[in-house]
């Protein structure tokens, strides 16, 4: 026989599979998605995904101002301030709201003269009553926070002094008072007691 005639032959071979990644066991639970359920419990963040890269933190559920925008008479001496003078009460709530970036003077006095020159201080006003809403997850409630602010300015201002003060600031003594007095509670917290070494003859 030529070996022409011989037919070729073929080794047979396989194709090894695609090796699928390898994952270390971190005990952390993992979704079909490759998404890692870490988020913190501050709701800052949803986890991280396979990659490692934080995903966007989830919304934060929207909660009704503790006390209504007509409820001023709630508290009378407030009420009195920002009927006389607004830029004392916007100030107080400036302060707290921007964390002690800015004071409560500086903030009062900027209102004061955009009050003088354009007549629109609720223009500026406007602004720290969603940035407050922002930080505390408040309804924008009754109407758009500009339309507030506009046709309420002395009521929406008493509702945002209140709404501070219901959660816990002392709006007399600042943001920088704040702190230190929360500092100190914390300093000042319940001591275990100590531990007795055992008996020796």
């Amino acid at each position: 026989m030529n070996s022409y005639d011989q037919k070729p032959t073929y080794e047979k071979y396989t194709v090894p599979p695609a090796q699928a990644p390898e994952y270390t066991p971190t005990g952390i639970p993992v979704s079909s998605s490759g998404t890692y359920y870490s988020g913190g419990g501050d709701g800052s963040s949803y986890g991280t995904s396979h990659t490692g890269q934080p995903l966007p933190p989830r919304p934060r559920p929207l909660v009704p101002w503790s006390t209504g925008l007509c409820d001023c008479f709630s508290d009378v001496k407030n009420c009195c301030i920002t009927c006389w003078c607004p830029c004392i009460t916007f100030g107080q709530i400036a302060e707290i709201v921007d964390k002690g970036s800015t004071s409560c003077g500086a903030s009062g006095a900027l209102y004061t003269l955009i009050m003088c020159v354009t007549g629109c201080s609720c223009c500026y006003s406007c602004f720290y009553r969603s940035k407050m809403r922002q930080q505390h997850s408040l309804h924008e409630s009754p109407c758009n926070d500009c339309l507030t602010h506009c046709f309420c300015e002395s009521c929406a201002l008493c509702q945002e002094y209140r709404e501070l003060q219901n959660r816990g600031y002392n709006m007399e003594i600042g943001w920088h008072g704040n702190a230190e007095e929360k500092n100190r509670e914390v300093a000042m917290g319940p001591v275990p007691p100590a531990v007795e070494g055992c008996m020796t003859r």
